[in-house]
């Protein structure tokens, strides 16, 4: 593909972004997991934990992320708040790759810490945004997660922007509950969050593509070429950039560009 212009860019991803921003994308996605409730507080739950374990074969984190459902009884949240000691122990056995039981159990008990103490993790992340970045907020949101007793070994599920990390997973969850609704794939819950705020989530498949058009020259998918990537994609669509992900990962995983 020759060189595009900004125009011709822009052109050509909004293009994409009608293509694959769809109900369509959601059957191969891990999104469809928190899109099977209605409840908010178990889509922000069912959304999270799907995240946590979003990396590695889709077809895997879809599987692993319905098994997970499973054993918390299909009702996330109720699972979470009115859990008995003997109702973690069927959590014990399940892994994600390097995500096991012993971090699956931490993270029910550190949800229910923040949903019984910090008004859930949309306060969390209404409390600590920026104008422009909710990078400081996922900082936060680890800083809160493990203040209670914890494993140390579940540390590293939660990335921090702060140490130098492009949070992808929780990038892709913020992209879930903030961006709007309009196109019944992303859920528009949290409403005193704007788009605009937004990183893009920043894995293998968006950085090639990113670079192969001229968005993204960082060679390492970290803070700092998250960063640069925000920017390019701000020059985009100041209001709404992460609309872009759809299309830098479609051309990623769907048309191998």
């Amino acid at each position: 593909m020759s060189k595009l212009n900004f125009s011709e860019l822009k052109e050509f991803l909004d293009a994409k972004v009608v293509q694959y921003n769809t109900p369509n994308f959601i059957g191969s996605d891990p999104l469809q997991i928190p899109h099977r409730y209605s409840l908010k507080e178990d889509i922000e739950i069912s959304g999270f934990l799907t995240a946590t374990i979003g990396w590695g074969n889709r077809k895997s984190i879809i599987n692993n992320a319905n098994r997970l459902m499973t054993l918390m009884d299909d009702a996330p949240y109720q699972f979470v708040m009115q859990h008995q000691p003997n109702d973690l122990e069927s959590l014990k056995s399940f892994v994600h790759r390097t995500f096991n039981g012993l971090d699956c159990i931490q993270f029910i008990e550190s949800l229910k810490h923040i949903y019984t103490n910090h008004n859930g993790l949309e306060g969390i992340f209404n409390t600590h945004a920026e104008t422009d970045s909710l990078q400081g907020a996922i900082h936060q949101l680890k800083q809160h997660f493990f203040e209670i007793d914890h494993l140390q070994r579940t540390q590293k599920h939660i990335s921090d922007p702060l140490k130098k990390s492009a949070a992808k997973r929780i990038n892709m969850f913020l992209r879930w509950m903030v961006r709007p609704n309009d196109t019944k794939v992303d859920f528009g819950l949290w409403t005193q969050l704007s788009p605009s705020q937004l990183s893009c989530p920043l894995d293998v498949h968006s950085g090639n593509v990113a670079r192969k058009l001229g968005l993204l020259k960082r060679v390492q998918n970290d803070a700092r070429a998250l960063a640069e990537l925000d920017a390019s994609l701000r020059k985009l669509d100041s209001n709404d950039p992460v609309k872009y992900d759809f299309a830098l990962f479609g051309l990623g995983v769907f048309e191998k560009f």
